[in-house]
């Protein structure tokens, strides 16, 4: 396999086939039509048009991010190339059904092909992500009509797709929000408000933008029970679908971010009169199932991109370290501690320990996250195609208690990853001419994109591990013990592992059944974030010891795959003797149900 400074082939083959084992979901009717041939030949596909279209424009979009003269934006001309070739490639319909246009690929294969995008140019890669969300919230909750008139377009890649929640008033507090829908005569509605942070918002980049937009319709109840979703276009259609006239939503204005600076973030106005279709100020608007029920639906799309917050931090991580990882290999620099000859060659500075810890600490957190999102890929794949209805069911729950996490730990610690792959280049990688500083850059928007952390914290430690009594996360620890009881068995180096993380699962059972026992929601959510941490922790050990299991089950093969096998043992050593660790003073913090913040008053800051 060829190699790449965007993500490594082998260990996706390694995740997919050797240890999550896709090929077996060939046995079943919806994936028949596929091999492990057509996996490996769209991911060379994906591979392939993210290094030649996606990549080369990166630093471009960064530098020469979208600009609004008034009247219209503008971006670099690569980025809508890029993205012709993306639609032509099908993958935005990869996992949907054939009746649409579909691939009907395994969501674990298509969340790999995703991570070439990602890690290419994440901000050109926006584009088509949100506009996935859009068109699957859509087969989820729309009409069969809404589906022929706003999906097919979108599998095409003629139009794109939002997610319009936010409002400036608002933020992440959308019982607040104020945009209203006034029912119509037709059947239609007419939208009046305004939207903050939408990105991909408006562009030149597709014949029409699909908005999906939470609004209120008056009369309905107060908080989120009152939200409804819309579809409102930017450019209504005609009875042929043909495109007609322009819909009421403007743009006020771009936001300039630290990162993601490819993708346009906007500020739109819906219903402001510049516009007049069909002779009337108003946004038009198309209700999405039954009133009220906006905040479930959209839910549908918000957990989806959650995940792919957490995949798109994973390949930022990811793509980072492998170029640390090069620059580290012919770098020369220093000579080794024992060596006292000032004459003596130079040694490249992956030879020093210090660089090594940082090169393995960054393995450690990107390729600990990959595996937790194929995996979520592949908890999905269970939830929508096995057999037994039970397995469905479990899957389903084990996939919404790690929702948060798959969102919020690749955001911290991928981006911590970023920050050493910086520190492993030195003075040149503070650089705009070093592509890890972008990375960083691009980066640090996902602890924020999706749900803050401390939101993602709130509803791991608030909801997820409360949910039908607890069954979500006694489900998550069974699961995890089951794999300890595996490595138990094994005379490989697992086993020894397996006891520290077993030792951590139980602390999870008790400090959550104490921060839960604490009489005073206030006093258990105070730390949420830490709790968020600690888990996560133990979730992503988890799935080192699971790669671990993979690796012994493999044997001890001579050639390339016996570095690369011993690279993740090592890997794996490091996450249980350097990370894991960190989790037992959190714990017993949590568990002494600490007041400090919460008794922390305003006026002492």
């Amino acid at each position: 396999m060829s190699s790449s400074t965007l993500l490594s082939r082998r260990d996706l083959a390694f995740l997919l086939h050797d240890w999550l084992d896709v090929d077996r979901l060939t046995e079943r009717p919806r994936y028949a039509e596929h091999s492990r041939e057509t996996f490996d030949a769209v991911l060379d596909l994906a591979a392939q048009v993210a290094a030649e279209r996606f990549a080369p424009h990166n630093r471009a979009a960064d530098a020469s991010e979208p600009t609004f003269d008034g009247q219209r934006i503008r971006t670099i001309p690569q980025v809508k190339a890029a993205l012709d070739a993306y639609a032509r490639t099908g993958l935005l319909a990869a996992t949907m059904d054939e009746s649409v246009g579909g691939m009907q690929l395994p969501h674990a294969v298509a969340a790999a092909c995703s991570a070439w995008f990602q890690a290419a140019n994440v901000a050109t890669a926006a584009y088509p992500f949100l506009t996935l969300g859009n068109a699957n919230l859509l087969l989820a909750h729309g009409s069969a009509e809404q589906i022929a008139t706003w999906v097919r377009p979108m599998v095409q890649g003629r139009f794109f797709g939002t997610m319009c929640l936010s409002e400036p008033q608002a933020g992440s507090s959308l019982a607040d929000i104020t945009t209203r829908a006034e029912p119509q005569d037709d059947g239609t509605y007419r939208l009046t408000g305004t939207k903050m942070w939408i990105s991909g918002g408006e562009h030149d980049l597709a014949e029409n933008i699909v908005h999906l937009v939470l609004a209120r319709i008056p009369g309905g109840p107060p908080g989120v029970k009152g939200i409804s979703l819309f579809i409102v276009p930017k450019v209504l259609l005609d009875d042929d679908g043909a495109l007609g006239p322009r819909n009421d939503v403007v743009l006020v204005g771009l936001n300039h971010k630290l990162g993601y600076r490819g993708t346009t973030n906007t500020l739109l106005n819906f219903g402001e009169g510049v516009h007049r279709p069909y002779g009337r100020a108003g946004a038009v608007g198309y209700l999405v199932g039954e009133p009220h029920q906006g905040l479930a639906q959209m839910f549908h799309m918000m957990n989806e991109a959650r995940i792919g917050v957490g995949a798109g931090a994973t390949a930022l991580g990811y793509t980072a370290y492998l170029k640390s990882l090069a620059y580290a290999r012919q770098r020369p620099q220093g000579r080794p501690v024992a060596d006292k000859d000032p004459t003596a060659p130079q040694v490249p500075i992956v030879a020093h320990a210090d660089v090594r810890r940082m090169l393995l600490a960054q393995k450690s957190y990107v390729e600990g996250a990959l595996a937790l999102i194929l995996y979520c890929g592949r908890l999905l794949d269970e939830e929508k195609t096995a057999p037994a209805e039970a397995d469905r069911n479990r899957a389903h729950l084990l996939l919404d208690l790690l929702t948060p996490i798959a969102k919020s730990w690749p955001s911290q610690w991928c981006l911590a990853a970023n920050d050493l792959a910086i520190q492993v280049h030195g003075g040149s990688g503070y650089t705009r001419d070093c592509d890890v500083e972008q990375h960083w850059r691009d980066n640090r928007l996902n602890p924020i994109h999706e749900g803050t952390h401390g939101i993602q914290a709130l509803d791991l430690l608030g909801r997820k591990v409360t949910m039908r009594d607890g069954a979500g996360l006694e489900l998550l620890l069974e699961t995890i013990r089951a794999t300890v009881t595996r490595a138990w068995k094994t005379d490989g180096e697992a086993a020894e592992l397996a006891g520290r993380l077993g030792a951590a699962v139980e602390r999870i059972a008790v400090v959550t059944r104490r921060l839960h026992g604490a009489g005073d929601p206030e006093v258990t959510l105070a730390n949420a974030s830490l709790y968020l941490e600690a888990v996560g922790h133990v979730v992503i050990a988890w799935m080192w010891l699971e790669q671990l299991l993979a690796v012994e089950a493999l044997g001890s093969p001579d050639g390339p795959d016996a570095d690369f096998l011993a690279g993740k043992r090592q890997a794996a050593r490091y996450f249980f003797r350097h990370e894991l660790p960190r989790t037992g003073p959190q714990f017993d913090l949590l568990e002494s149900l600490d007041r400090t913040t919460l008794d922390t008053r305003d006026a002492w800051f």
